[in-house]
């Protein structure tokens, strides 16, 4: 959540915020009024406790009906203390909800605006010139068929829409993903990880997916836990509850996992293939630190990111996300994305997210330092979600046969394999 004082302090860049991401300033409005009622409620608590003590310390030193009436007025007080109490109680949770619900302020560098209105910071390589080759290049399903790497047909018939069995070479060449993906990280510094894939509501909450998000997420009825949408969730919730030591600071983890999300909005879009799926695998990294290094950090993640691609011989751009398409917890956000061949247009791939303080807030993460204990900062940023990676390099590395050629960073991690060769006709 944002920080209290900012909210008092300073709303009118909070109400800034909320206009920014086209969102209603309403709720910063409530949030005061609110905190206004919370605080004139737990003063009169205290007042009235305060009294309570002090007739506490009158009555065994009163006689007669003065003691008489200090006990009936004992009787009266008592329950105004109760009643003073619930509306303490019920005026701080009142607050507190509204104060959730409050995104993170955008970045003043983030493009003001929604999904379409993001500024583009560079574009790296040369999108493939098909028809300068002479061949008609061939969508990733029709390639994954040849290759006998992707069955979107059974997946459909197992599990419904959405759903895919990677075969053969796609089992194998997802392996080699994950695999030099991690590398890369342990290279990085990163400590590996393969966290739970079902946590509890307050790891939800406290990374931002109960909120805007709460439609694309999957829940396990009865048992109060859910699926992740990415494994930023329990790498952010790690942590939880903890002050961490300031000179341990930059904390990084890089973690394998399998993702669920519902695409609740995305209906009718990318149904074919594995663009959009309701399940895929994903190496994450996340950095804790402070929020003073948090900018830097923030490239730092998008500059591993910017190194996958090029490894994998990708053409790609980078864009700064607009304020509007931001997650609740992101102040700024980076996409990477892919050209993808046969449909003409960059695909996101990767992203990485400054979610400044905001999640440690929500989630009690805070750090020890010689001038106290305070928030920290995460950063998550996607180093390889599988089904896209594979898509990338299907279309951009087919030749003519239907044949694909591997990079040659990923070669190693195909037993040395330097092309895919087709299975069927």
């Amino acid at each position: 959540m944002i920080d209290p004082r900012l909210l008092r302090d300073d709303p009118d860049r909070v109400r800034a915020g909320q206009a920014k991401r086209g969102l209603s300033a309403d709720v910063v409005d409530h949030a005061l009024a609110a905190d206004e009622q919370r605080r004139s409620s737990i003063a009169e608590y205290e007042r009235l406790r305060a009294e309570q003590k002090q007739l506490g310390k009158q009555i065994p030193q009163a006689q007669g009906e003065e003691k008489q009436a200090l006990l009936e007025r004992t009787k009266t007080l008592s329950a105004d203390v109760k009643k003073a109490e619930a509306a303490q109680g019920e005026a701080e949770q009142t607050y507190r909800e509204l104060l959730m619900a409050i995104p993170n302020v955008a970045a003043d560098e983030a493009p003001a605006g929604g999904e379409d209105d993001y500024a583009v910071l560079e574009e790296v390589g040369t999108p493939r010139d098909f028809a300068a080759e002479g061949f008609e290049p061939k969508d990733h399903v029709e390639l994954g068929r040849i290759l006998g790497a992707i069955d979107v047909e059974r997946g459909a018939k197992v599990s419904g829409a959405r759903f895919y069995y990677l075969t053969g070479v796609g089992a194998d060449l997802e392996l080699a993903l994950v695999n030099m993906a991690m590398d890369q990280a342990r290279g990085a510094g990163f400590t590996t990880m393969i966290p739970p894939a079902l946590v509890k509501p307050r790891a939800m909450e406290g990374t931002g997916f109960l909120g805007q998000a709460a439609d694309d997420v999957y829940r396990i009825e009865g048992d109060e836990m859910y699926l992740v949408g990415t494994s930023e969730v329990p790498l952010a919730a790690y942590h939880s509850d903890e002050i961490l030591d300031g000179r341990s600071l930059p904390l990084r983890y890089a973690a394998f996992s399998p993702c669920f999300r519902k695409e609740a909005g995305s209906y009718g879009k990318d149904t074919r293939g594995i663009i959009r799926v309701h399940w895929f695998d994903k190496v994450e990294m996340f950095s804790y630190t402070t929020v003073e290094e948090s900018e830097a950090e923030h490239q730092r993640l998008l500059g591993w990111e910017k190194e996958w691609l090029e490894k994998l011989e990708l053409a790609y751009r980078v864009i700064d996300t607009a304020a509007g398409d931001l997650g609740l917890s992101a102040q700024r956000k980076f996409d990477c994305e892919a050209w993808i061949p046969t449909q003409g247009r960059y695909r996101e791939l990767t992203s990485t997210s400054n979610c400044t303080d905001f999640q440690a807030r929500r989630l009690d993460i805070r750090g020890r330092f010689e001038d106290g204990v305070k928030p920290l900062a995460t950063l998550n940023g996607t180093l390889v979600a599988i089904p896209r990676t594979i898509v990338a390099i299907l279309e951009t590395h087919q030749q003519a046969d239907g044949s694909v050629r591997v990079p040659a960073a990923l070669q190693p991690y195909l037993q040395g394999r330097k092309i895919l060769e087709p299975v069927v006709g």
